[in-house]
């Protein structure tokens, strides 16, 4: 049987159709909806003869027409302080592969400032772009309130946050990974631990700070001062000048990258890493291996943090439940070439 004769269409004004592409494809508009839902059981020959024919039209998804059909529009938005730390750059990778997997996209709106006012700000703008779920990386201390409110009635996860029990949150083991690096140290024979913390305001830094503490009293040690960077390596660098004109011998990091400047100031100072100094650092990253020498650190596992994030919220909406509670994701502690027996 001979196709149909092809129907010579050109773009007007109005919004090219579904029909508009049905006729000039030969097939019908539910193959053409098949084909552009991405759906199985269109024939190879067919999906493409369908392509080709919504590229010559210029023919794009009604995607708001289709999300009322469905009662879903397949995106989850995504709210975030700032993109300038690996935590946060890694957690968002890792939504957005698992919402993909998921046949979701995702819709980030950055808060240019730590507070309750922001948040609900950013709530709002996505509710505009039409969103079924919202997630929260929330590394930071809020500004303006204790702990974050979240607006009723909204499926959402939030992200590393202190935020009260009648959220659902997702937070990797801070405080057990840091007290696997603490006890990993004084496991070696050294006598105690000094510590390069991150900022005060990070959820993360505090949770590692307490843990640090806890180890080092629960093991009978005395507290070195405690040392604050701003996650980079210049602010370990500066750190690690310090620890050279100190006792130390052993310290546990807040973060791979300030370890990384914490080896420079010891390189410059002429401090053998780990003869003189061990040092574990946080995160994994990975260059942590080809550091000089390769780091000690504890491993974060981004990837299942937002694995969990995105199933946590689709679960809320598939069940219109809330889902509160925590769930912690476990670290492992990665020990290279930086941590040494005392000698």
């Amino acid at each position: 049987m001979s196709s149909p004769p092809r129907q010579h269409l050109t773009r007007e004004d109005r919004r090219v159709s579904m029909s508009d592409v049905a006729r000039l494809a030969g097939v019908s508009a539910q193959t053409v909806s098949r084909v552009s839902n991405g759906s199985p059981g269109v024939i190879e020959s067919t999906r493409q003869q369908v392509i080709k024919a919504m590229d010559e039209l210029g023919y794009r998804p009604n995607s708001a027409a289709r999300a009322l059909k469905r009662g879903s529009f397949r995106t989850l938005g995504v709210i975030l302080f700032t993109l300038s730390t690996t935590g946060n750059v890694r957690t968002l990778e890792a939504i957005a592969a698992r919402a993909a997997e998921e046949d979701y996209a995702i819709t980030l709106i950055p808060v240019s400032a730590p507070t309750q006012a922001g948040v609900r700000g950013a709530f709002s703008r996505l509710n505009e772009l039409a969103v079924d779920a919202i997630i929260v990386i929330m590394e930071v201390h809020l500004l303006d309130a204790a702990t974050v409110s979240l607006p009723p009635g909204v499926h959402a996860v939030v992200v590393d946050s202190d935020a009260s029990d009648g959220y659902s949150v997702i937070d990797t083991d801070q405080a057990d990974g840091a007290r696997k690096a603490v006890e990993h140290l004084l496991d070696l024979g050294h006598p105690t631990v000094w510590h390069v913390a991150g900022p005060s305001a990070s959820f993360a830094s505090e949770r590692r700070v307490n843990a640090w503490r806890t180890t080092l009293a629960a093991r009978g040690r005395s507290e070195p001062p405690l040392l604050r960077g701003d996650w980079s390596a210049d602010s370990g660098y500066l750190a690690g000048l310090k620890l050279a004109s100190s006792d130390c011998t052993a310290v546990f990091v807040g973060n791979d990258q300030m370890a990384l400047g914490v080896l420079r100031a010891f390189h410059e100072k002429g401090i053998r890493v780990p003869q003189d100094v061990s040092i574990v650092g946080f995160d994994d990253i990975p260059d942590s291996t080809s550091f000089s020498p390769p780091l000690t650190t504890v491993h974060q596992d981004f990837a299942e943090v937002g694995r969990r994030c995105v199933d946590k919220v689709l679960k809320q909406m598939r069940e219109n439940s809330t889902e509160p509670g925590r769930e912690l994701v476990p670290t492992r502690l990665v020990v290279r070439e930086s941590t040494g027996a005392r000698g």
